[in-house]
């Protein structure tokens, strides 16, 4: 079945067809909890949580075809409300753990060939201001685009792009010249 007749059935009420949608992605859902949670309960609690939302609100997606971006929104938004309470931010944690708790050992979660290159990813992370690093996070570990970036974290789109902007010459100062493979 078509993706967008599932999500008309899921406006209509079906569970089953909105479960359906939720489960096709559900490994980009974990992986965006994660990151944002730190840790594989908070991450499940969240995706519990927008399943729920999703199911309460779906009347209101008026586009069809944005499904999967409003969907991201919502569970972007849950986990921002259990970082709240807890009254920490959250950074990227080690994607090793990712790794290991979603049982799946392959680069196509992890984009960083091994330990010493993901601390010093993370080392450089840390160089970036909270917005900078979750705009980073969002684009390249998550592989949004811009406009999906904007409505998850509230900016319109011109700042997503200055904060890309600005934080990849952050790195490339941090990393030299060479972030881009040229010199």
């Amino acid at each position: 079945m078509t993706e967008i007749r599932l999500i008309k059935k899921a406006k209509k009420g079906n569970k089953h067809a909105l479960l359906q949608l939720v489960m096709a992605e559900r490994d980009a859902y974990y992986k965006l909890a994660f990151t944002y949670l730190g840790n594989s309960h908070d991450a499940m609690d969240a995706l519990e949580e927008m399943i729920v939302t999703l199911y309460e609100k779906i009347s209101q997606l008026k586009n069809e075809t944005s499904f999967y971006s409003w969907s991201k929104t919502i569970l972007a938004n849950h986990c921002k409300h259990v970082i709240r309470k807890r009254k920490k931010l959250m950074l990227l944690e080690d994607l090793a753990t990712v790794q290991a708790e979603m049982g799946n050992p392959s680069s196509e979660i992890n984009p960083y060939q091994n330990i010493e290159q993901n601390l010093d990813i993370q080392q450089a992370l840390l160089r970036l201001n909270a917005d900078q690093r979750e705009t980073i996070e969002l684009k390249y570990f998550h592989d949004l685009d811009n406009q999906t970036i904007a409505r998850i974290t509230k900016v319109p789109i011109g700042t997503v792009k200055s904060r890309i902007f600005s934080s990849l010459n952050k790195l490339k100062e941090y990393y030299g010249s060479d972030i881009h493979g040229s010199n």
